[in-house]
């Protein structure tokens, strides 16, 4: 079993900008033995490590971690696409090897954020090194998130937390995804459902959510990942992957749970 979303971070260092204090739950150290404590348990045995920060030092820091961790089978890493030398950076980075994707952290950024044509090349350099594009993203950046796999059909995409729906009204948010879903080089996660819930919600109001995903991309394009220590904010590791277990159907638990993260980002059996 392969967790396709797990963040690191030390406060203070790498780059770290968030977590911070006002979320006490989350704000401390997390690291390898944190995470192994909890996988050992859920009998979980590698990771795909995913930046957390806005910042190289991270990703870089992740590099390293990955070269000494053999449970580490992945990285999805951070650079700043708009900067000059962005393919460069990114041709560099490629040759690290665990890296296997790159995250902008869009989720907070203009719907159409991936419109600009001037981040074109980025998105063809990677196409080329054949890496990941890792979309962390909200409903309102899939439209937009559709037209650039339209543009780049070479490249490979997948969609953080199923792009963080609004649970309480999935209609459009399904329509969008849908769009995306018929493109056979686009990919999905199961993961960060949890904290997009209300604080009155129970865990269950996440199914629908989950079901949709697993309509649209199950077996081979859909993968289940924890979101650790994210996670923390709203449920537990143990609880989260049970609960995804009974969400997805047993005749695809190989593929979510471990064959799909390992055909996207060129993980040896």
């Amino acid at each position: 079993m392969i967790d396709t979303h797990v963040h690191l971070w030390r406060i203070g260092a790498n780059g770290h900008s968030w977590p911070t204090p006002d979320l006490p739950a989350i704000h401390r150290d997390f690291l390898m033995d944190d995470w192994r404590a909890l996988a050992g348990a859920a009998a979980v045995e590698g990771v795909v490590l995913v930046q957390s920060q806005p910042d190289a030092r991270d990703t870089e820091w992740l590099l390293a971690l990955a070269a000494q961790e053999p449970q580490v089978l992945a990285v999805t890493g951070w650079t700043d696409v708009d900067a000059p030398d962005a393919v460069a950076v990114v041709e560099r980075l490629a040759r690290a090897p665990k890296l296997r994707a790159l995250r902008p952290m869009v989720q907070d950024l203009a719907a159409d954020w991936y419109d600009d044509p001037a981040r074109d090349p980025v998105w063809d350099a990677m196409t080329r090194a054949g890496l990941v594009l890792e979309a962390l993203v909200r409903p309102r950046h899939l439209p937009s998130l559709a037209r650039l796999a339209a543009r780049h059909p070479a490249l490979t995409i997948v969609i953080d937390h199923g792009a963080k729906p609004v649970l309480d009204d999935l209609t459009e948010w399904q329509a969008d995804l849908a769009a995306l879903a018929v493109l056979p080089r686009v990919r999905c996660k199961l993961s960060g459902l949890l904290t997009e819930r209300g604080p009155a919600d129970p865990p269950a109001a996440i199914a629908p959510a989950a079901a949709a995903l697993v309509a649209l991309f199950a077996p081979d394009r859909l993968m289940w990942g924890s979101d650790w220590p994210v996670l923390a904010l709203a449920g537990d590791y143990g609880g989260w992957q049970a609960q995804a277990r009974a969400l997805v159907p047993a005749e695809h638990h190989a593929a979510v749970f471990d064959g799909t993260a390992r055909a996207t980002y060129g993980i040896a059996a």
